[in-house]
């Protein structure tokens, strides 16, 4: 069975035609103490240069079209590509009609100001909604960030100047590098992190890094939700449990890449037709999980410092 055919069995299964789909109220969240109230469900702008810029194009168009209102991004995705298809995609109006975010990784703050100007540029926009510092991976980093010119001083300016309306940090590696960088600063608005069905057993974010970034007041923006493809590719879970899972960590927001409007219709559907897994669900998806490949084999991405951090749940689905 062809994604299209999966698509519309799936939706008729649901009473629902893909003109229906459209139709259909996208779920919304106000995205920490931003204010920004984004859809459910956001687009990842790594993919959008991968299928070529006519696709990601029409991809985004048909974002647009299903009720997506948050659009990511990053200045290294395919050294610009990504930024450069969005401001094609976003001519014409569309910019007004979307909220749009950008990060950059240079971990000084004339090379940081740098990368904001070329990514305005590219997209052709005189402003973005979020703008955050990308894939902070090593401790080292964060002292870059917050030391003398460091980049944090750009991200503070160029909201100040209008440039960026909010201010955010993302990474996928250390969740205490995370950690020290909410510690470290007030201002920042939203955080970008791995939360998947696997994360629990090993280096946990959901257990030791969410529930403060929650208490902060800071936009939960989930990603990783099938640990960049080695969750299917492994047999543990099909997209749709990875994606249920995923909203049912009380995130804001979802960021998830696809590479076809196909793919992006799934997506949608899955996330206007979602309902919360409840407690006892949680609890037995990871102990099925749990039986199976987790760790760095699977979450490959994790590089923490220290030795593995392996976690575990209570019986009513709460972190232990």
């Amino acid at each position: 069975m062809n994604r299209r055919t999966f698509l519309e069995a799936s939706a008729a299964a649901l009473g629902m035609s893909l003109k229906a789909l459209a139709d259909t109220p996208m779920p919304t969240a106000t995205l920490g103490k931003s204010g920004l109230v984004v859809s459910k469900f956001t687009l990842g702008g790594y993919h959008m240069a991968v299928p070529g810029a006519d696709e990601g194009v029409r991809i985004i168009h048909r974002a647009i079209d299903l009720g997506v209102t948050f659009f990511d991004s990053a200045h290294k995705y395919h050294d610009g590509r990504s930024d450069i298809v969005y401001g094609k995609a976003l001519a014409g109006g569309r910019r007004q009609k979307v909220l749009l975010m950008s990060k950059a990784q240079l971990r000084d703050r004339d090379g940081a100001m740098r990368q904001l100007e070329e990514t305005l540029k590219r997209m052709n926009t005189d402003y973005l909604d979020l703008w955050q510092c990308h894939e902070v991976s090593r401790h080292d980093e964060v002292d870059k960030i917050f030391g003398p010119s460091g980049s944090l001083e750009a991200f503070v300016k160029a909201k100040e100047q209008g440039k960026v309306r909010h201010i955010g940090f993302t990474g996928h590696h250390d969740f205490t590098v995370h950690q020290r960088l909410l510690d470290g600063y007030d201002g920042w608005e939203t955080v970008q992190h791995p939360v998947n069905l696997i994360d629990p057993h090993y280096r946990s974010f959901i257990q030791n890094f969410l529930p403060n970034a929650r208490k902060k007041g800071l936009g939960l923006i989930g990603m990783k939700s099938n640990a960049i493809g080695n969750i299917t590719k492994n047999n543990i879970a099909a997209i749709a449990e990875c994606l249920r899972f995923s909203w049912s960590q009380a995130v804001d927001t979802l960021v998830s890449g696809v590479e076809s409007t196909g793919q992006l219709e799934e997506n949608v559907l899955a996330c206007k037709t979602f309902q919360k897994m409840k407690p006892q669900e949680i609890t037995l998806l990871l102990h099925r999980t749990r039986q199976g490949k987790f760790g760095p084999k699977i979450e490959t991405y994790k590089k923490g410092e220290d030795s593995a951090v392996v976690g575990s749940y209570h019986e009513d689905g709460e972190p232990a």
